[in-house]
């Protein structure tokens, strides 16, 4: 544990910053008032998980590989922060929904049938906890592993 202890130690990070990321969502009104717009600005935040990895594989090449480090090492570390993140997002999601915005659903559903982007059925299938975990997860692994190899890519030194 002690050799990924940067990993965990930013994956924590995207944690909190996910859901202080969720807090500003609410706060702005795009999961209510304002959820017209919230399939585009959600997107911002990927942007902010980009910076995290930056981040922490910089740190791992720093702290960890004392300055130098391959490719196949930072891609390494990437994925493992991306283990960690996938592993802490179905907690992410149930804070979310549970308590920082727990009326996002209703909300998202009744947009959705209301502005004939889905029929009732659907939107009721799509936005759901079940569904926006099976997506995190998902999601945190597809996107991150692509985002390690960039950035491994990136930070890479001889």
């Amino acid at each position: 544990m002690k050799n990924y202890a940067i990993e965990i130690k930013w994956g924590i990070i995207f944690f909190v910053v996910s859901l202080l990321w969720m807090f500003f969502e609410k706060a702005m009104g795009w999961h209510d008032a304002l959820i017209s717009q919230h399939a585009i600005y959600t997107n911002f935040f990927g942007l902010l998980a980009i910076a995290i990895y930056l981040f922490a594989i910089y740190d791992k090449r720093k702290n960890y590989f004392q300055g130098k480090m391959r490719w196949k090492q930072g891609f390494v570390s990437g994925v493992i922060l991306t283990i960690v993140v996938a592993i802490l997002s179905p907690l992410g999601q149930y804070i979310s929904h549970e308590f920082i915005t727990p009326n996002y659903f209703e909300n998202a559903i009744a947009y959705s049938t209301e502005n004939s982007r889905m029929e009732k059925e659907d939107a009721e299938a799509y936005f759901n906890l079940q569904s926006y975990i099976i997506q995190s997860v998902a999601g945190a692994l597809m996107m991150g592993v692509v985002t390690s190899a960039i950035v491994a890519l990136i930070l890479k030194r001889k």
